[in-house]
């Protein structure tokens, strides 16, 4: 379950909420029924209901990326959605975004070796610039080298790359809410714990040792 409450279609905003309920749930009370159509329970948006500006603000920013008006390639776009979810550890983002590319039709292949992108063979040039750029605004955190931006901007213009940090910086955002809150299929347990030692283990000798 997700850390925080999740707002129900009875006490969800009128205006900036409830439209995008209808559209994603159709009638339904996302909470009492959850589910959306790629498998996930939706209760990103269920979570994000408790503060409606936030949730319009959210819902704004990806209509930002899905315009038309973008002059970035949509499948490079989310490549950086995608690596945003990889490196953070967001299943749920980086499942979402798999399914993205699925849809622009972008290989299984391609799909499979982002994560392993530095020495995968089946990416472009143009491609590997990108994913490389990707990886340092998400991984180093904007930590870019002059020689890898001045090759980004042989394949990009200043518009596309100022969309593509735009939109993997608010991807990172979102992958990181997510683990923190809960969501989706970021509702999993800890992966890095203590595994037990045996019943006669001594620490004491261990570190004798």
């Amino acid at each position: 379950m997700p850390r925080l409450r999740q707002v129900p279609k009875a006490e969800a905003d009128p205006e900036k909420v409830l439209p995008i309920y209808r559209l994603l749930f159709g009638e339904r009370d996302p909470v009492a029924e959850p589910g959306t159509s790629t498998g996930t329970p939706g209760d990103w948006w269920t979570v994000f209901a408790n503060s409606p500006e936030a949730f319009q603000h959210a819902v704004h920013g990806f209509a930002y990326y899905r315009s038309p008006k973008r002059k970035l390639d949509p499948v490079l776009r989310t490549y950086g959605q995608a690596l945003a979810g990889y490196a953070t550890e967001s299943q749920f983002v980086f499942s979402q975004q798999c399914k993205t590319l699925r849809g622009l039709g972008v290989s299984e292949g391609k799909i499979a070796a982002i994560p392993q992108w530095e020495t995968a063979e089946c990416f472009d040039q143009r491609e590997r610039v990108v994913l490389a750029y990707c990886d340092r605004l998400v991984s180093h955190r904007g930590r870019v080298a002059d020689a890898l931006f001045d090759e980004l901007k042989e394949h990009l213009d200043d518009e596309q790359i100022l969309e593509l940090t735009y939109i993997t910086s608010m991807y990172l955002m979102h992958a990181v809410m997510s683990r923190a809150l809960h969501t989706e299929f970021d509702d999993r347990d800890e992966p890095i714990v203590e595994v037990d030692a045996p019943e006669d283990f001594s620490p004491d000798e261990f570190v004798r040792q």
